[in-house]
């Protein structure tokens, strides 16, 4: 596929697709159809008709297992393996291995974006007027309208590195935005960088391209790797993009519609609250504002959405996607490590399990913390550490070790006043709150030093 349209009708013919063609409203009523659409494993669907936009809206585009594989074209657990095998192969790099490993090379030969002149996202420039879009209000109690699917590519200011990130959006104004930028994301370091030196930050807001781009931008790369460039590996092509029209950035060029703006710096307002997947609504908190200078769409542009709520949702497959592609990476460092699983259910932060080869007595520990000190896994609340047998993706083998091997007297470890989820409204402090560690490893018995030899 070439752009979201082409996915769609992909869908449609695996009858993984369903067009609802009734009026429908955007304020909450589309909300109650797809959580319970994905609640009964449902298809995605397309909303031809929506109240007050001329535009329709497709939702749960990756609301499956089968819908990730057509998005990826092969099994996500493909993905790792195939990063797997080519990383052996590399260090140190032996040629065999890699003339093996020809198809995973020329992805590797794929990432690097193209640029084109023409794009399909050119079609239509006009100013900006948000009030046209679809864009849903998922929840009573939101402060709002939100843009949920909305891909924000941005630049580091000082090395032009890429980032493109799907951070939800409140609606304030026909050109105004509120940017949720949550600490340990790329487009929220990249505008501290810009506000550091007292300049505007130029954004690209995607909505609708390539499902290929949307799990790319989800994914929890290493700070400074282009999404941008993981999609050309994931789709064994480069990705076109296309300069912007009225600031200095890039966008796909088979987007479906691109807002692009600049965030001042020393600018913000109130944002939320938000029903959020945590279960319940996340508090007001000042977030910057994007300023939208100008709008470009195709003739006859999809807009993409999702809801954000309590589990389960869309984001349930496209989360446990990303961890089945990420985990040999994540081995690479650890390599006691046998499987790592973060809970859709907790919101995928609160909770994640490690099932870990102990080669000596509090292995597991070490292994914790350096988890825990790594990327966006920084942010997980609660981790639980098992034994190398225990099924870490089975909540009752985990429940079941915890039983048998958890001591609270020595297995227990508290990590007061560090990084928090900005979605975590369980700390008084925002972005600040406690982690802890519960090692339900069986005890290893630890070897006594020698002392000295008796006198004779």
């Amino acid at each position: 596929m070439a752009d979201l349209q082409s996915f769609l009708s992909l869908l449609e013919r695996e009858n993984q697709l369903a067009r609802v063609r009734v009026e429908v409203d955007p304020a909450l009523e589309i909300t109650e159809i797809a959580t319970r659409v994905v609640k009964e494993h449902g298809p995605a669907l397309v909303f031809e008709r929506v109240s007050g936009s001329p535009y329709p809206l497709a939702i749960n585009i990756l609301g499956s297992e089968r819908r990730i594989e057509l998005a990826l074209g092969r099994h996500p657990q493909e993905v790792g393996a195939s990063l797997k095998r080519l990383m052996e192969a590399a260090m140190p790099p032996r040629p065999k291995r890699l003339l093996e490993e020809w198809r995973t090379v020329g992805r590797v030969l794929a990432m690097s974006p193209r640029r084109v002149q023409r794009a399909a996202c050119h079609e239509v420039e006009e100013p900006p007027d948000l009030g046209k879009l679809p864009i849903m209000t998922c929840w009573p109690k939101d402060a709002g309208r939100f843009i949920t699917c909305g891909m924000v590519l941005t630049h580091d200011p000082e090395t032009e590195v890429r980032n493109l990130g799907i951070y939800r959006m409140q609606v304030v104004g026909r050109d105004q935005v509120l940017m949720h930028w949550q600490i340990q994301k790329g487009g929220g370091f990249h505008y501290w960088k810009a506000e550091q030196q007292g300049k505007a930050l130029a954004v690209s807001v995607i909505i609708g391209a390539d499902p290929i781009l949307y799990l790319a931008s989800v994914a929890p790369l290493p700070e400074g790797i282009d999404e941008l460039a993981f999609a050309g590996f994931l789709k064994g092509q480069r990705i076109p993009i296309v300069h912007g029209k009225a600031t200095p950035t890039v966008a796909p060029a088979e987007a479906e519609i691109v807002l692009e703006g600049v965030v001042p710096p020393d600018e913000r307002r109130p944002e939320g609250p938000f029903g959020d997947h945590f279960g319940h609504y996340s508090h007001p908190a000042p977030f910057p504002v994007m300023w939208v200078q100008t709008v470009t769409r195709r003739k006859n542009p999809m807009y993409l959405s999702a809801v954000v709520g309590k589990p389960p949702q869309e984001d349930k497959y496209i989360g446990n996607a990303v961890q089945e592609m990420l985990l040999p990476m994540i081995r690479l460092i650890h390599p006691e490590l046998k499987d790592l699983w973060a809970y859709y259910e907790a919101g995928f932060h609160s909770l994640a399990v490690a099932a870990v080869e102990e080669r000596y007595g509090k292995e597991g520990m070490k292994t914790a913390l350096g988890l825990l000190g790594t990327g966006q896994m920084s942010l997980t609340k609660c981790l639980i550490l098992v034994d190398s047998d225990i099924n870490a993706r089975d909540a009752n083998e985990v429940l079941s070790a915890i039983r048998d091997h958890f001591d609270p007297s020595e297995d227990f470890l508290l990590l007061p006043g560090v990084p928090f989820d900005t979605l975590d409204f369980t700390s008084l402090t925002l972005n600040l709150g406690s982690k802890m560690v519960l090692d339900a490893t069986p005890a290893h018995r630890v070897a006594l030093r020698p002392g000295p030899a008796a006198a004779p």
